[in-house]
Formats: structure tokens, sequence, C-alpha cells
């Protein structure tokens, strides 16, 4: 176990803002789990600081969970399930089933995280979401120490959300998280107009995961600032889902507005369409600013605060609201 006291968090978070932590602990082994468990303490979770916004310094602990393993604990003829520690990168997770041709994550490329936020957050992209591929996630209560095995249902899993992030948010350390993955005759998804087209174009008609991986890293490298270059933590807000009024409403005025079917009565409508009618696509307040190649990202040009940036959202927030009468919410965790 690692600790560390008056930690400046700078180097930990993907918008690259400054804030002090009172204490930072790395847990590396399941040892250290046992011994941080013993003597449970107020804390705050930290994976890769690829979904988290610090507006002040951070009187208490932070606790990174480091534990990378990986392994195969179980196969069929059709599936493999993948049991992978809270600390492995989720890329490098990626791109290792890819490599095995292990099929499933693909859409989910270049994603910047680690394994044990993926559930926290039900990450998802390119009409994949990570609750339709996770079998179990491994925790521990951190009221009494004890380990407990959520399923998947038991996660309570919606629309980038979980039991983690909501009603039991900050009440449980995430330890491994295991994926059903296929084997063969993967079940391929390019329902996403974006990603259909770009497979598309290079005239394949039956892609395989390597190959819509490749795809999904273009277009997200084409729309998305690589943070290690311009801080920013990808989407800042999720696309709000809205009732098929609503959406007829916009569209009355809007004709272009674009929509996407959740079931009979609600349709879930492209944030980054609202915030850039609003105005605010590549705008900037000093070093806070929205990016311009894509409404969705928050960016920090240098030497913005965490204050200053969830101030520019706070205001985006209010304008979208004003113009279309919609609520959006933040999928970045403020601190």
């Amino acid at each position: 176990m690692i600790i560390e006291n008056n930690k400046d968090l700078k180097e930990l978070n993907s918008f690259g803002v400054s804030a002090i932590c009172d204490t930072y602990i790395t847990l590396e082994s399941d040892e250290d789990l046992g011994l941080f468990l013993r003597s449970p303490k107020d804390h705050f979770i930290l994976g890769e600081g690829s979904n988290v916004l610090f507006t002040q310094d951070f009187q208490g602990t932070i606790v990174t969970v480091a534990l990378d393993d990986l392994i195969e604990i179980k196969h069929t003829d059709d599936h493999v399930w993948l049991k992978v520690g809270a600390g492995y990168n989720w890329h490098e997770l990626v791109m290792h089933c890819i490599k095995k041709d292990f099929g499933g994550l693909e859409n989910l490329s270049l994603i910047p995280g680690t394994v044990g936020a993926s559930p926290i957050q039900n990450i998802g992209a390119y009409g994949v979401e990570i609750m339709d591929l996770i079998a179990e996630v491994n925790t521990y209560n951190l009221s009494d120490g004890r380990p407990e095995i959520f399923s998947a249902a038991a996660c309570e899993f919606s629309y980038r959300d979980s039991i983690f992030k909501n009603r039991l948010k900050d009440q449980y350390l995430i330890s491994h998280v295991t994926f059903t993955l296929t084997k063969r005759n993967h079940q391929t998804n390019i329902s996403y107009e974006p990603l259909a087209k770009a497979i598309a174009q290079q005239q394949i008609s039956n892609p395989t995961i390597r190959e819509i991986s490749d795809a999904v890293i273009k277009i997200r490298q084409s729309k998305l600032p690589d943070p290690a270059s311009l801080g920013n933590a990808g989407s800042f807000f999720k696309n709000p889902i809205v009732s098929m009024e609503d959406a007829l409403r916009i569209r009355h005025e809007y004709p272009s507005l674009k929509t996407y079917p959740i079931d009979d009565a609600h349709v879930k409508l492209p944030a980054a369409w609202l915030i850039d009618q609003c105005g605010w696509k590549g705008s900037r307040r000093g070093d806070a600013g929205v990016h311009e190649r894509h409404a969705l990202v928050l960016v920090n040009y240098g030497n913005a605060s965490g204050s200053e940036i969830y101030q520019l959202s706070e205001d985006i927030l209010q304008s979208v609201l004003r113009k279309f009468g919609i609520q959006l919410e933040r999928e970045v965790n403020v601190l």
C-alpha cells in the first residue's frame, strides 16, 4: 500500500486541474485491500480520473484500486468469462480481447478509464452498453469490509447509471468485473449511424470485431481530443431521454433534429445537437471552453480551474433549458 499526504491530483485527472487531497492511497494487492478495509474511513475512490471534475481541494482520502489481474475463469465452445481487476486500463482490455478474438467490447474501444469504473457508469458507445456484457461485479462493502458479488441484474443498470452510481453510491469498493464474451459467431453491432457509414465506406459487408474496433477508434480520434494534449473528460453531458411529445415539439421548430427510439413513448436526443443549437460549440472563456469539433466535450486549454469549467457547464445547462425546455444531466462526477 502506498500512502501519500497532501497529494496534488493535477496529473491524476484527465481535465488536468489542480486540487490537493489530504491523503492519497494506492491499493496494489489483495493484501492492501484487506489492510485498507480493516480501518475504513471517509474517502473517494478514483480510477484514472477520466470522469471526474475537481472544483476544489479534497478534504479527505482518495483511494486508487490498482489491481490489474486478468483471468479466463470459464470457457464453453461459444463463450469465455473474463474476470478483470478494477485497475486494468479499459482500452488495453479491449485490445487484449481483439487480439484473442473475444467479441463484445469492440464498440467500446478507446474509452478512457479503468475496468472498475465501467459498471458504475454503465459505459456505452456506438450502440453497445457494458451492462449487456457484465456477468458479475466483485465488491467489498465499505461499512464492514465484507465481500459481496453483484449479478448484472442486481447492479440495476440503466442509461449511464447503476446501483453504484445511484442508490449505493460510495458504499462499495469494486475489485473485479467479470465479462461474458463470445469466442465465435460474434454478434457484431454497427447500428449506430456514423459507425455504419464508416464501415460502408470501406466496402465491408461483414466486419470483423477488429475492423469495428479500428473504425470506432478512427471516429473517436476524429471527434474527441486526446486528454494527454488537451484536458477533457470526453462527453460531459448525458444524451437526454424525453417523451415523444417533447421530441415532436422540438422537431416542429427544428426539423433537422435526430431522435433515437428508447421505447414506444420515449426517445433519446443528441445533447451535442442541443448544445450546438445554443451556440456553444467552439466557445471559450479564458482556458475553459467547448471543443470546436464536439459540443459535448468541455476542455481545459491550459490553466482553467475546475470551478471555471463547472460554471461553464452550468451556463450550458441553463441555456438548453431556456431554449428547448430540456434539462441536461452531467455525466462527469463533480467534486
